[in-house]
């Protein structure tokens, strides 16, 4: 079973940047692209991010392209969450997982992490 740790989240003021981690771990995961999500309170769990590992192709969501920028290191087996120029309708818990493919906007299995909160405060 794949083992998905998120970090970085905090709290941090509008128009400010914050970098979030995800170390996956386990079964297979380097086969399947790793996407990011967040949920915000009383909203459903929305896609943010997707990368390949072999080649770093990427997607993202449009409330997020110019702003936020996915990367991964293939040594580290870890993918980022590259944040810039925040805005308080960004305030979520962000979660890591696999997605299907890199077009898809939902994950591979329905098990998730802890996440990491970002708070983005005006």
């Amino acid at each position: 079973q794949v083992q998905l740790v998120e970090s970085g989240g905090r709290l941090v003021q509008a128009g400010g940047s914050l970098r979030l981690s995800c170390a996956p771990s386990g079964r297979s995961f380097s086969a399947y692209p790793m996407g990011w999500f967040r949920q915000a309170p009383g909203k459903e769990r929305e896609f943010v991010a997707a990368i390949r590992w072999s080649g770093g192709s990427t997607y993202y969501a449009d409330s997020v392209k110019g702003r936020f920028t996915i990367s991964r290191d293939n040594v580290k087996n870890t993918v980022y969450l590259q944040m810039n120029s925040l805005k308080p309708e960004d305030t979520a818990v962000y979660y890591c997982n696999l997605v299907a493919s890199i077009g898809s906007t939902r994950p591979k299995y329905e098990n998730w992490g802890q996440g990491t909160q970002v708070t983005v405060s005006s």
